[in-house]
């Protein structure tokens, strides 16, 4: 991204409230008639230490939204692009082919081959963001562990939850810029 985005959009979930229900998972596929079989969202379990020190974190995951987004680059129809003024990944189902070049390149494995043949994956259920709604995994949360917000607005609940608090990025080594944060 070379020009200054106007939102800068991130997801913040608190892996402290996180019990692992999956209405996240049910609200996206709902919400997005997302076929059997496929997800754009899932809860990971990670269990650390040994008996009898352990401990389990659960994480709601879906695409990053990266500010440097490797599948943006790689797609060779310009199907997978980033919507203006914004960091939301997007793809263009009339433009992608299917050719995989874009699922090779995400170093989260977040995307998958619809029946149709394109690319789906998760939008930030961009449809609801402009209507100035949360996504539908964030709406559906019962313990309301998953915050939605733009982080370029210092007082919105995700750049305050962020200053306030540790968290953890999925692979921030692949220098993608993630914006997807894990609370600690």
């Amino acid at each position: 991204m070379t020009a200054k985005q106007k939102h800068k959009y991130a997801m913040v979930i608190d892996t402290r409230k996180c019990v692992g229900c999956g209405n996240c998972v049910v609200g996206c596929k709902m919400e997005n008639r997302v076929p059997e079989g496929l997800h754009r969202d899932w809860v990971v379990e990670e269990v650390h230490g040994t008996y009898p020190n352990i401990s389990v974190e659960l994480r709601s995951e879906r695409c990053n939204h990266c500010i440097n987004p490797p599948c943006v680059y790689a797609c060779p129809t310009g199907a997978s692009h980033v919507k203006s003024g914004q960091n939301i990944t997007l793809v263009d189902r009339d433009k992608c082919t299917g050719c995989k070049a874009c699922i090779a390149a995400c170093p989260y494995d977040v995307r998958f081959i619809m029946p149709e043949g394109y690319v789906g994956k998760c939008t930030f259920c961009d449809h609801r963001v402009e209507q100035g709604l949360d996504p539908a995994c964030v709406s559906v949360c019962p313990t309301h562990c998953m915050h939605f917000g733009d982080l370029n607005n210092p007082l919105s609940k995700v750049s305050k939850l962020l200053a306030s608090r540790k968290y953890k990025l999925l692979a921030p080594e692949a220098g993608t810029g993630p914006q997807l944060y894990f609370l600690l």
